[in-house]
């Protein structure tokens, strides 16, 4: 639950921050009579998001066992590459989003209503389909159960809320604290999700050293250590070497790479533009 919870919060609340400057834009710009088309394009991006999630899962469930695992592991690894580039993406772009989303909005409603609905579906729409892409892996390795949905489903409510706080002025979130936190909690599940991926590729046949354990350690995965460990970290009592190989080669660079502080800026921003990583809509 813990994992698909701040997957989806992460995901979520970048769609909802999405939907609410846009809004915002409409709303104080006097293009209220294009509100029902951002709402359209939002609606036709979940459904899509949804719908690639049941391809993914009914296209595997109709595949032999070596298949499956070698589906599955090729899909965590694809994942994993989305996810990273977006964690780092956003570091970058959290201070100028707002400006970024309004001149997009601008251009989109003096082309017509179509466009303003066009600009909602790409925007929201590359959320939906990067949190079911990464979801999925995650599905995969808990097996069974349903916390990992209800996990998800608490994530994606939960920040819709936060961005209607954010919409009716209730809240003001400060961006840059905001997604480096769960840049570093996000990096650490896509390292075990990266683990798995392998796991299930060794499986298949397509990577060796299957038999190769790095460890085999004394508790159930069923019991609470062993849930906390899988659950967060995606650690299993039993790893493989080259699994736990994957996951340090992983985990330990991007973190270094994500918490290096970034480059001063040439120039410094007009002093009513100083804090652009605080967002208020």
């Amino acid at each position: 639950m813990l994992q698909t919870f701040l997957t989806g919060l992460r995901e979520g609340l970048e769609a909802a921050l999405v939907v609410s400057i846009l809004m915002t834009f409409l709303v104080r710009g006097g293009h209220r009579d294009r509100i029902p088309a951002l709402w359209a394009g939002v609606g036709v991006a979940v459904l899509l998001s949804f719908g690639f999630g049941a391809v993914l899962h009914f296209t595997s469930a109709n595949m032999s066992f070596e298949a499956q695992e070698a589906f599955g592991g090729i899909l965590s690894i694809v994942a994993v590459g989305f996810v990273t580039w977006m964690v780092f993406w956003m570091k970058r772009a959290s201070h100028t989003i707002k400006d970024d989303l309004h001149g997009k909005m601008q251009e989109a409603v003096e082309l017509g209503a179509f466009a303003v609905g066009l600009a909602a579906l790409l925007a929201v729409g590359r959320e939906g389909l990067e949190t079911a892409l990464f979801i999925y892996p995650t599905f995969q390795a808990q097996g069974a159960g349903a916390g990992p949905a209800v996990g998800a489903l608490l994530g994606l409510g939960t920040a819709a809320f936060l961005g209607w706080l954010l919409y009716r002025g209730a809240v003001r979130l400060h961006l840059g604290n905001f997604f480096k936190v769960t840049g570093i909690a996000l990096i650490v599940i896509a390292a075990g999700v990266l683990a798995y991926g392998v796991h299930d590729l060794q499986e298949a046949g397509i990577l060796p050293g299957m038999e190769n354990l790095a460890w085999s350690l004394p508790y159930s995965v069923d019991s609470i250590l062993g849930t906390l460990l899988k659950g967060v970290f995606n650690i299993s009592p039993q790893m493989t070497v080259l699994q736990v190989a994957v996951y340090l080669a992983y985990l330990v660079p991007t973190l270094v790479l994500f918490l290096r502080p970034a480059r001063p800026r040439p120039a410094l921003a007009p002093a009513g533009d100083a804090d652009r990583s605080a967002v208020v809509v």
